[in-house]
C-alpha cells in the first residue's frame, strides 16, 4: 500500500514540477489538475489498496463457504435421488407405480389392491342434438355419498347453484357447469340414441353428487336433466368409490389413487387391482455406493483443507487472521470424531470415523477403507441409515456445517467475516467517493483562481509590451 501511494504521489509531484519549470509559461488548467491530484493521491491510494485487500478477503472467504455448501448440496442430491437413495421397486407393475417418499425405506412391503378410487359418471336423457333447447332456470349440484337408492350429503362440501339462461342447449349447460368451479367436468356426447350431457366428478366416495333443477316458469324442461339415486339408475354409469388396499397386511382406503408417503420412503399411484395376489415392494440397496461416496467426500475435504491452508498462511494468506477461517479449521479438525447419529445401545456406527474418515497430523483427511468395510459388514443397516436426508446422518452434519459457516450474524463464521468485510468495503467506498469529491472541488477552485491569475498576467504582458514599444520608439527618435 505504501509503495502504491508513494508512486502516485511522486508521479503527481513530477508532473507539477514539469509544469512549473517548463519555461513556457504556466498552464493554469493543468496546474490545477496536478495540484489537486497531488493533494489527495496518497490518501486515495491508501483507500484503494485497502479496498483491493478486502475484495481478496471476501473472495477467499466466499470460496471456502461455497465449497462447504456445495458439498452439503451434493450429498443431499445423492441421498434424495442419487446413488444413495433407497428407491422402491414393485414386482407387479400393473398394480401400482411406486416412488420414493419423504423418508428412507428399508426391507420389503406387500401390496394388495382390492379396488381403485373412481369418480361418479352421470348422463342425462338423450336429446335430438346438442343444440336442442333444454329450458332455463337453476341447476344445483349437491355432493356426498351415493349408496344404492340413497344419498348422504357431505356437510363439508357446499352445494353449487348454476344459472341456466333462456334459450340454453346442452352445449350451454356444459359450459355453465365447467365454469362454475364445482369440480365437475361436463361435455356433450352424441351417441346412437342422440345427444347426452356427460358429467364426471372427482375420485372418492364422498365426491358423489345429485343434480337438482329449478325450472323457469316461462321456459320449462330443465327438470329432465335432474337426477337422484332413487330415480333412473341407468343414468349412473359409474359410482364414486374410494380406493381400497392392504399395505403390509393393513387394510386402508384413499379417496384418490395417489397416496403420498403411504409408508416411510414409499409413495403409491394405484393403477390396477390384484385381490388375493399380493405383490412385493422392495428397495434398492445403496450400500454399494457408500464406499464411492466416502472416497469423494475425503477428496472434497482435502481440496477444502488445501484452500484453507493457502488462505490462512501467516505471511501471504488473505485470511491469516480471520476468525471465520480459524473457526472452520477447528470444525474440520474435530469432524471425524463428531457424533452424527444418536448413540445406539446396540453399537451402531455413529461417527464419520466409523465410516473410515481419518484426520491426519497435517490436518488433511484420508479414508481407512478397512475400517469402512468392517463397519459395513458388521452393521449394514446402521451404515445405510447414516446416509438419509433426516435430522441425523452424514448429510445433516454437512448441511448444518454449511448453514453454520454461512451465518452472517455469527461473528466467528465465514458468513460473519464476509458481512463484516462487505460493510468495511462499503465504508471505504463512501470515504473514497467523498475524497474524490473534495479533490474535484479543489481542482475547480484552483482552475478559477489560476484563470484570474492568467488574465492578470496576460494584461501585465500587454502593458509591458506597450511600454517596450514606446521606449523603442523614443529611443529611435533620440538617435
Amino acid at each position: 500500500m505504501a509503495t502504491t501511494s508513494a508512486t502516485s504521489s511522486s508521479s503527481a509531484t513530477a508532473n507539477l514540477v514539469s509544469t512549473l519549470g517548463g519555461g513556457g509559461g504556466i498552464n493554469a488548467s493543468q496546474l490545477a489538475e496536478q495540484l489537486a491530484t497531488a493533494q489527495y493521491a496518497a490518501r486515495l491510494d491508501q483507500i484503494t489498496a485497502k479496498t483491493d485487500k478486502i475484495s481478496t478477503q471476501i473472495s477467499s472467504a466466499s470460496t471456502l463457504k461455497n465449497m462447504i455448501t456445495s458439498l452439503a448440496s451434493s450429498l443431499g442430491d445423492r441421498v434424495r435421488t442419487g446413488d444413495l437413495a433407497a428407491t422402491p421397486q414393485i414386482a407387479n407393475s400393473t398394480v401400482a407405480q411406486v416412488s420414493k417418499g419423504g423418508a428412507t425405506g428399508r426391507g420389503t412391503s406387500t401390496l394388495e389392491v382390492t379396488s381403485l378410487a373412481k369418480a361418479q359418471t352421470l348422463v342425462t336423457p338423450p336429446l335430438g342434438s346438442s343444440t336442442t333447447p333444454v329450458g332455463a332456470g337453476t341447476l344445483t349440484l349437491r355432493f356426498g355419498t351415493v349408496s344404492g337408492g340413497t344419498f348422504t350429503a357431505d356437510t363439508a362440501s357446499a352445494a353449487v347453484d348454476i344459472t341456466i339462461p333462456t334459450g340454453a342447449t346442452l352445449d350451454t349447460v356444459a359450459a355453465a357447469i365447467n365454469g362454475s368451479g364445482a369440480g365437475i367436468t361436463a361435455y356433450v356426447a352424441t351417441g346412437t340414441g342422440g345427444a347426452q350431457l356427460v358429467l364426471k366428478g372427482e375420485d372418492g366416495a364422498a365426491n358423489g353428487f345429485v343434480l337438482e333443477a329449478t325450472e323457469s316458469p316461462t321456459e320449462p324442461g330443465l327438470a329432465a336433466l335432474a337426477w337422484a339415486p332413487s330415480g333412473d339408475t341407468s343414468r349412473l354409469k359409474a359410482a364414486a368409490t374410494d380406493a381400497a388396499f392392504l399395505l403390509d397386511g393393513v387394510a386402508r382406503t384413499s379417496k384418490t389413487n395417489t397416496i403420498a408417503d403411504a409408508a416411510p420412503g414409499l409413495s403409491l399411484k394405484l393403477t390396477g387391482a390384484n385381490p388375493g395376489a399380493p405383490t412385493t415392494i422392495s428397495y434398492s440397496d445403496p450400500g454399494s455406493a457408500i464406499t464411492s461416496v466416502m472416497q469423494d467426500l475425503t477428496s472434497a475435504l482435502n481440496e477444502m483443507v488445501a484452500e484453507l491452508n493457502k488462505n490462512t498462511a501467516p505471511e501471504t494468506g488473505a485470511l491469516s487472521n480471520d476468525p471465520g477461517a480459524r473457526a472452520l479449521r477447528r470444525q474440520l479438525t474435530t469432524l471425524a470424531s463428531t457424533q452424527v447419529m444418536p448413540a445406539d445401545a446396540n453399537g451402531a456406527p455413529t461417527t464419520l470415523a466409523d465410516l473410515g474418515l481419518k484426520t491426519n497430523r497435517d490436518g488433511t483427511f484420508s479414508l481407512d477403507t478397512d475400517r469402512l468395510a468392517a463397519t459395513m459388514k458388521r452393521d449394514p443397516v446402521g451404515t445405510g441409515a447414516m446416509f438419509t436426508n433426516g435430522l441425523y446422518g452424514v448429510y445433516a452434519t454437512f448441511d448444518k456445517l454449511g448453514r453454520t459457516v454461512s451465518s452472517s450474524s455469527d461473528t466467528f463464521s465465514l458468513g460473519g467475516s464476509i458481512a463484516r468485510l462487505t460493510k468495511l468495503q462499503t465504508t471505504l467506498g463512501t470515504q473514497k467517493a467523498a475524497m474524490e469529491t473534495k479533490q474535484e472541488d479543489l481542482r475547480q477552485r484552483l482552475v478559477t483562481q489560476y484563470a484570474k491569475l492568467d488574465t492578470r498576467i496576460s494584461n501585465s504582458k500587454s502593458t509591458l509590451s506597450f511600454l517596450q514599444q514606446q521606449i523603442d520608439s523614443w529611443n529611435g527618435k533620440s538617435s
